[in-house]
């Protein structure tokens, strides 16, 4: 009899824990999702893997990464062959102004999901969701896996954490804890209060003549973008070999948010776009990160993974997508060539 693997999931009705869930359970894993108890549903991203057929392959349990017994007793209950750290407060701007809660659920969350590890079954692997924001003002250009860490927002701080508790049980406990270090990585179900999602969907609502102004901070910081799809799959092969280890995940080009915008406008067939765009200094950082981008070649040479969709296909797979809420899709692209 074949064993069916088991897959359990932090921050499964985030951008990546959906596009994951979708993976695993496209390769016969059993899937099980950790969510919030919140009074309003948060599940858009989720709720096409709900059905009849997947009532006894995909579940979801009500927890939170700050409790440890809550932890504890959901590692317990399922007995994973591999857990998938993806749950955090994900927003660097929001992580200077809520530090402590940011600190607890990225950060500890990582240390109770580790503990419940080595306390009920050391053969469980673990995925850590570590980030570029580590790197912060970033001493070598581009980044690897031995590129020193610096960062400079609490939400980069407390990934530091994390990255290194992960390593250190590694080697303390012996248990195949792995760090993927991503890049930034985009989708249509990116979250409204990312950059990306918002220029994109403002870039939309701005065709449809539901706005006027696109509010932005920094236009001139430098991001490695890449697509959250293939980002996930670079998570399941890191947890596929026999040996665990430590992969940056990233396109190796850089762009500036100017760019970004530059590219979508000119998707929409507007070229003169300085007068949509406005600056508003709350959405700069206290301490802004100017430029970063990753060398994969690890991944490339130990996990056959190369990114394929890059930047200017990203910004269109996500501009489409907002232009169809909007209908505005075929009026506007019938005039780009």
């Amino acid at each position: 009899m074949i064993k069916i693997k088991k897959a359990l999931i932090t921050g499964i009705t985030g951008q990546d824990g959906s596009y994951l869930a979708e993976l695993l359970l496209s390769k016969g894993y059993q899937v099980h999702g950790l969510v919030r108890r919140s009074s309003t549903f948060n599940r858009e991203r989720i709720d096409h893997l709900r059905n009849n057929e997947s009532d006894s392959i995909f579940f979801l349990h009500y927890g939170d990464l700050s409790d440890s017994g809550n932890i504890f007793s959901i590692v317990k209950k399922i007995d994973p062959d591999e857990i998938y750290n993806l749950g955090a407060q994900s927003h660097v701007r929001i992580s200077f102004d809520i530090p402590e809660y940011t600190m607890n659920i990225v950060g500890l969350g990582a240390v109770r999901l580790l503990e419940s590890i080595v306390q009920l079954n050391p053969k469980i692997k673990f995925y850590q969701a570590s980030s570029s924001e580590m790197f912060g003002k970033a001493r070598e250009i581009p980044q690897n896996e031995n590129t020193p860490f610096n960062p400079r927002s609490p939400y980069g701080i407390a990934k530091v954490f994390a990255h290194n508790v992960t390593s250190n049980y590694r080697d303390a406990y012996g248990i195949f804890a792995c760090n993927g270090i991503l890049f930034n990585h985009e989708s249509p179900r990116r979250g409204e209060n990312f950059v990306t999602k918002k220029i994109v969907k403002g870039v939309a609502d701005i065709v449809a003549g539901k706005i006027d102004k696109i509010y932005l901070g920094n236009l001139d910081a430098r991001r490695d973008w890449g697509y959250a799809p293939e980002y996930v799959e670079a998570m399941w092969r890191m947890m596929q070999k026999d040996k665990s280890g430590d992969y940056v995940i990233a396109t190796g080009e850089t762009h500036t948010i100017r760019e970004f915008v530059g590219e979508a406008f000119k998707l929409a067939g507007i070229n003169d776009w300085e007068g949509y765009i406005a600056i508003d200094e709350r959405y700069y950082r206290p301490t802004e990160v100017d430029v970063l981008v990753g060398d994969y070649a690890k991944a490339s040479r130990e996990l056959g993974w190369t990114p394929k969709i890059k930047f200017k296909e990203l910004v269109k797979i996500m501009l489409d997508e907002e232009l169809k809420k909007n209908d505005t899709d075929k009026k506007i692209y019938k005039n780009v060539s």
